[in-house]
């Protein structure tokens, strides 16, 4: 029986079939891949380059926005080098290559959120321990469990998808390697070695969702009793951009994953696979910075000749 030795590349998804298609998906995948860099990369330099901005909500979205950056960049410049020299291969090792750190950012970033949910929750609740509770070296741990929690997953999902016989051919039906088209693949009873890594990175979001929802029920409720209008102002104006951000992951990734077989099809797993993986990080730089004057001003000194302005 052949096994994933045997399988030298994989042929992912095709976005169109005619050449003009191909170049049209190739420029508006170019256009949106420059955007999230442009974003991300300013945010990355306003909060480095400013000491204003280096404060527990800054440092977290410092990260955010370099998580941001990887998880593009592992899915659209292989598909648009695919769009571009009209082709499907990708190698093997590119394949596993691709799992392993589509789980390693995109798990980070949502422990990084549930982070920040915490932040937040400690900012406008407990005020008065803030400093205590969230200090530099509290954030740097914080921040280094995101991040080490991702890449523990994702060195979890990559050993049992190495693991898997493939007997089912090489061709998957989307346009990056992702371990439920992989399992398509499997011709034998290994694959339920992933199957149980999954349910138990599917309990952890969960449980990292209750977590956020939780958090932000209290932080509702302690804004609400706030007898200054101007109060409860800034303390929706700093909550909403993380809940906008957190409710797009976690909605697309919903989409993507748990939709009913009955409505499940290559093109519509191709659409909700772009929602997942492209559009967060290309739109969150612009959540964040669109009603953050502080952010704005410091994009402002550094990049003096930028058309930001205040609303």
């Amino acid at each position: 029986m052949p096994n994933s030795s045997s399988v030298s590349e994989f042929l992912l998804l095709a976005f169109a079939d005619t050449r003009e298609l191909q170049l049209l998906h190739f420029t508006l995948f170019l256009g949106i891949y420059l955007a999230a860099l442009l974003g991300n990369g300013l945010i990355l330099s306003a909060v480095a380059c400013h000491h204003r901005l280096h404060t527990p909500m800054y440092f977290f979205l410092l990260n955010l926005a370099l998580l941001d950056l990887g998880c593009i960049s592992i899915t659209l410049p292989k598909a648009m080098a695919n769009a571009l020299w009209d082709t499907r291969a990708i190698s093997y090792q590119g394949c596993i290559a691709q799992v392993f750190f589509l789980f390693f950012l995109f798990g980070s970033e949502y422990y990084l959120l549930t982070v920040m949910a915490y932040d937040r929750y400690v900012a406008i609740c407990k005020p008065l321990h803030y400093g205590s509770l969230v200090g530099s070296r509290a954030c740097a741990q914080m921040a280094a469990a995101a991040w080490g929690s991702g890449f523990l997953n994702a060195v979890l999902h990559m050993a049992t998808t190495v693991s898997l016989p493939l007997c089912q051919g090489n061709a998957l039906d989307q346009f990056f390697c992702e371990i439920p088209q992989i399992l398509k693949l499997s011709c034998s009873d290994a694959y339920l070695r992933e199957v149980g890594a999954l349910v138990f990175s599917v309990s952890l979001c969960f449980g990292c969702f209750v977590f956020i929802v939780v958090s932000y029920v209290q932080i509702f409720r302690a804004v609400l009793r706030m007898p200054s209008s101007q109060g409860r102002h800034k303390a929706f104006s700093t909550c909403l951009p993380h809940l906008a951000v957190v409710s797009l992951f976690v909605s697309t990734a919903i989409f993507a994953y748990l939709k009913p077989p009955s409505i499940s099809s290559p093109s519509l797993d191709l659409v909700f696979a772009l929602l997942y993986s492209v559009v967060p990080p290309a739109v969150n730089p612009l959540i964040y910075s669109m009603r953050n004057r502080e952010l704005k001003d410091a994009m402002r000194k550094l990049f003096p000749y930028m058309l930001l302005k205040h609303p």
